[in-house]
């Protein structure tokens, strides 16, 4: 199948107008100019590699649409999924949290939890995309570790987060703000979440978190090979203090001072998309299009809205900060060299068919099509009658 005359966004460089040849998963040559016979007449049109997710919150939304409100697993999976594809992306990581909430958000709990990763894996291989797990383990549930060890153990998880999202520090270091933000979140009063929030607190100093259990947790991840990252690093010692633990990747570090020392360290650092297209953060945090003019990002993940990815790479072109091949490299090859991806992430010969295609104006950058492993998984009515004009042709 050819693939014909599209700007093609390689991993050096943007081909200006070129021809992809898809054979069976994988593409099997790249060329230039008009393909000798075109399968599909992509002339105006951008293609890029499938974007990789490694952060998406949205299966809880999904389930839980609103405050206890729940909907079926499978349901609510399936309805990402085609989301997820309409969007380009082709492999996503699905967060689900290991949690000891204050609140009651039950979706959080580690028995939820097991029950959502159990519809992922029981519906993966149905799925458009290539849908994995990213456990998000919370440093202070001490319930959670003996289930999250048993589904590491079963090959059910793909990734490994560490994350203490106790108010105070890390992410939440503005009690303020962050009685302000949960109230709002929540619907409930601040007084109420002020009152939680200090009893939250009291508890967790007379329970500290047990760092014995965590090292347990993240010995398994590396035993297994799994790619373990830390969430929300506020200062260069917490970072630290991560890379001890086994930690590669550095996820959402909410200051500058701890993406650079992320990055000294070697360490992949994630900012979310939507920080990125917005030009803040939404907590108040280091701006991820900052820290991307600064040199210290690697990879963007969609976070909460997977529409921000391909939105937010084309906002740091846009913004002067990095040439297209680049920008989309902070979706696409940064991340499945991260995450220990092979043969994904680049338009390349014998790489896996992972492509999305996508139109850059009038309006902002949309995508017309999404190709998994050489089969499309997306398909629009403009795309659609690219393939009618080639046949008539």
């Amino acid at each position: 199948m050819w693939l014909s005359d599209a700007k093609i966004v390689l991993p050096d460089r943007v081909m200006e107008r070129g021809s992809i040849c898809v054979e069976g998963e994988r593409i099997v040559a790249i060329v230039e100019g008009p393909a000798p016979h075109a399968d599909w007449d992509l002339h105006g049109l951008t293609v890029t590699p499938g974007i990789i997710d490694m952060h998406g919150d949205m299966i809880e939304r999904e389930i839980e649409p609103r405050p206890g409100v729940h909907l079926p697993f499978d349901m609510a999976l399936i309805e990402l999924d085609k989301r997820l594809a309409a969007n380009g992306v082709t492999t996503a990581y699905a967060a689900v949290s290991f949690a000891e909430l204050w609140d009651k958000h039950e979706l959080r709990r580690e028995e939820r939890a097991r029950e959502i990763v159990a519809a992922i894996c029981r519906h993966r291989d149905a799925l458009l995309t290539d849908m994995r797990v990213h456990a998000r383990f919370e440093v202070t549930n001490r319930r959670a570790p003996p289930v999250l060890l048993e589904l590491i153990a079963a090959g059910q998880v793909d990734l490994v987060s560490v994350n203490d999202h106790t108010p105070g520090q890390g992410q939440y270091r503005d009690l303020e703000k962050y009685v302000r933000t949960i109230a709002e979140w929540r619907n409930v009063s601040a007084d109420a979440v002020a009152d939680m929030t200090r009893d939250r607190i009291a508890r967790m100093q007379e329970t500290p978190p047990a760092w014995d259990v965590v090292r347990e947790v993240t010995a398994l991840a590396m035993h297994y090979r799994l790619p373990i990252a830390s969430h929300d690093d506020d200062t260069p010692e917490k970072v630290a203090f991560m890379a001890g633990l086994g930690v590669t990747i550095s996820e959402f570090p909410v200051t500058l001072e701890a993406a650079e020392e992320a990055k000294q360290r070697g360490m992949h650092v994630v900012m979310g998309a939507p920080n990125a297209l917005r030009g803040t953060s939404h907590s108040g945090n280091l701006s991820a299009m900052d820290a991307i003019a600064a040199g210290v990002v690697d990879m963007l993940a969609a976070d909460y809205h997977p529409a921000a990815l391909l939105q937010a790479a084309y906002a740091v072109v846009a913004r002067g900060v990095l040439p297209l091949h680049r920008a989309i490299g902070l979706i696409a090859q940064n991340v499945a060299e991260g995450l220990g991806l092979r043969e994904r992430g680049v338009i390349a010969e014998r790489s896996y068919a992972d492509i999305a295609l996508i139109e850059e104006g009038p309006l902002r950058p949309r995508v017309r099509g999404t190709l998994r492993h050489g089969q499309f998984i997306y398909l629009d009515r403009v795309l659609a009658a690219r393939r009618k004009h080639a046949i008539q042709s």
